[in-house]
């Protein structure tokens, strides 16, 4: 997405909780760094030993006592997938906000629930294969 069609769209969204979980208004720098960090499945360790910095300083910088330089900025930005704007103002290519327990709730029923239909078809395709197998060595019984 451009810039422009971002501005766009922000201008034609309206704000609320729901779609400005990481803005200005909600999240410091060191929200969103801890919840890019988190959703990139790292550490603080991890991202520390990835920068070359010590995990002090990530955690300084999580709880926004401290912040990073521009070069670590735009190092870390890229490895925990998000822009350098949206590290400093929530605004432009970042995460979207968490998912709610309801929802993930169902979406790990929906999930679950899935993975019984395949574990019932894989069954069912090994009963009919057990029955090809019996079937076809009665044939090479019968022929020899």
């Amino acid at each position: 997405m451009t810039i422009k069609k971002y501005k766009k769209q922000i201008q034609e969204t309206p704000m609320n909780d729901e779609n400005d979980w990481y803005g200005a208004d909600a999240a410091t720098f060191g929200d969103r760094l801890a919840g890019a960090r988190e959703a990139a499945g790292m550490t603080q360790a991890q991202l520390a030993r990835r920068l070359g910095v010590k995990k002090a300083t990530i955690a300084a910088w999580e709880n926004d006592l401290s912040e990073p330089r521009a070069n670590r900025l735009s190092m870390m930005a890229g490895m925990i997938n998000v822009s350098i704007m949206w590290l400093l103002t929530g605004e432009g290519e970042g995460m979207e906000a968490p998912v709610e327990e309801g929802e993930g709730d169902l979406e790990l029923a929906d999930a679950v629930a899935e993975l019984r239909a395949i574990r019932g078809e894989m069954r069912a395709s090994a009963e009919r294969a057990a029955r090809l197998e019996k079937k076809l060595r009665l044939m090479l019984e019968r022929t020899q």
